[in-house]
């Protein structure tokens, strides 16, 4: 054979060959090419909306812990001045406390010292009755020594 046979054979061969594998093989070899980029061009996707996903979560965590520490600061605040109300409170009820166990003290003192004063009057009056009995040399009587008592307690106390 010649090598011009030989040549047009193997040239209809290649090309027949080539037919066939455009015809049945290619299809699916594209198919493959198509699905393998798909794949990897929603991969691409998914990432991308993952990192997007990301970093708004990122940003939603710190506006969370944005908003707790400001809850916090606001609790620690109220917290603050509710225990100076309560300090204040305190106070006054002390205060209040104070002044009526000062002025109970002061009743007491004044009811004290006006028994006080009563008890000398009367002793007084006891003393001076008997000085007088003395000078007189003479016992006066239980009703008449009453009497003078309440006398002399009068004028003492007026003065």
């Amino acid at each position: 054979m010649s090598i011009t046979v030989t040549l047009i054979i193997q040239g209809l061969a290649f090309l027949a060959v080539a037919w066939l594998v455009m015809r049945f093989g290619w299809p699916s070899i594209i198919g493959a090419i198509e699905e393998r980029q798909k794949k990897i061009a929603d991969g691409l996707a998914a990432a991308d909306k993952g990192q997007k996903d990301l970093a708004e979560a990122t940003s939603r965590a710190d506006a969370i812990v944005r908003e707790a520490r400001e809850r916090a600061k606001a609790i620690e605040d109220q917290a603050s001045r509710r225990s100076i109300e309560a300090l204040e409170a305190a106070k006054q009820a002390a205060q209040g406390e104070g002044a009526r166990i000062v002025a109970a003290a002061r009743d007491e003192a004044s009811t004290e010292t006006n028994r006080a004063r009563d008890q000398l009057r009367k002793e007084f009056g006891t003393m001076v009755v008997a000085g007088a009995s003395r000078l007189l040399e003479r016992e006066v009587d239980a009703k008449t020594h009453a009497q003078l008592l309440d006398k002399l307690a009068d004028e003492i106390a007026r003065g």
